[in-house]
């Protein structure tokens, strides 16, 4: 076994979070794992007592982090491992989809996770070392209509954990921003927030997007499971990326955005240029 590591992971209630959880502790490792009730608190700790330690935490509860990750520490030992999973999908149609919709969405996505980075960026920082791995999505480089709010999150948190990362490179700590495709977790199902239907010019276009990601809930090609060992491996490289895509969907579509652009930037080069002094 590589090392034993103390895993610090937002929502393991399901999802990758559960999963990773799941693996890290089957692997030997310690993982403090947040939740949002007791029940499922009292649960995770119970599945390996003494390296399980679960603790009450919503994201968007900035005031409370800190206190949190403190205690953590302090009960569990100093933390290798930040992985910022929790989070949540909302779909709609732009114009149909409010304001407080997209605080709501960049509070959870966004806000939060920078929330606990800033928790734990002394404490690695003094450490010289440490690694934090920011779940983001496919959904941070390509979009498709429906999900601006959450397409707009995660290109955020992208480019927040590209930039982060290279501000930490001096001390010793990685920051990986990873990027899943679809995945049989309940991202698309009970997870997904809808914003409700209501100018008619759209169904043409975004109704079958609707129906199909419903229809395609469950069946989607990426295992949960092989994605935790798979973050269990980043996580144990001396060399770890800024970036990594999680399934053969996420690689071939985003490959195909790059190509995109690549092509779209060559058929614009003179008017580019033309800007220049």
């Amino acid at each position: 076994m590589t090392e034993a590591k103390t895993f610090f992971i937002t929502g393991v209630s399901s999802g990758f979070g559960r999963a990773l959880a799941n693996a890290a502790l089957d692997a030997g490792h310690t993982v403090i794992g947040t939740v949002r009730d007791e029940a499922a608190r009292a649960a995770f700790c119970a599945q390996q007592p003494g390296r399980a330690f679960g603790r009450l935490l919503d994201v968007t509860d900035f005031g409370a982090i800190d206190a949190v990750v403190a205690e953590a520490e302090a009960a569990a030992g100093p933390v290798d491992v930040l992985v910022n999973n929790a989070g949540y999908g909302l779909e709609g149609i732009m114009e149909e989809s409010s304001m407080e919709q997209l605080r709501h969405q960049f509070d959870v996505n966004v806000f939060g996770p920078v929330a606990v980075m800033k928790a734990f960026l002394p404490r690695m920082r003094a450490r010289r070392r440490g690694h934090i791995v920011n779940i983001t999505s496919m959904g941070g480089y390509i979009t498709m209509p429906g999900i601006a709010y959450y397409a707009g999150s995660k290109f955020a948190l992208e480019g927040i954990s590209e930039t982060v990362g290279k501000e930490l490179r001096p001390f010793g700590v990685h920051v990986t921003a990873v990027a899943p495709g679809s995945f049989r977790t309940d991202w698309a199902g009970r997870s997904m927030v809808r914003a409700a239907r209501g100018i008619a010019d759209y169904d043409a276009l975004f109704e079958p997007i609707r129906a199909a990601r419903a229809e395609r809930s469950g069946r989607q090609p990426g295992d949960p499971d092989k994605a935790a060992q798979a973050i269990l491996a980043l996580v144990d490289s001396a060399a770890p990326p800024a970036h990594l895509l999680l399934g053969s969907d996420a690689l071939a579509l985003v490959r195909d955005k790059l190509a995109q652009l690549s092509s779209d930037f060559d058929t614009w080069e003179a008017l580019t240029r033309s800007t220049d002094l």
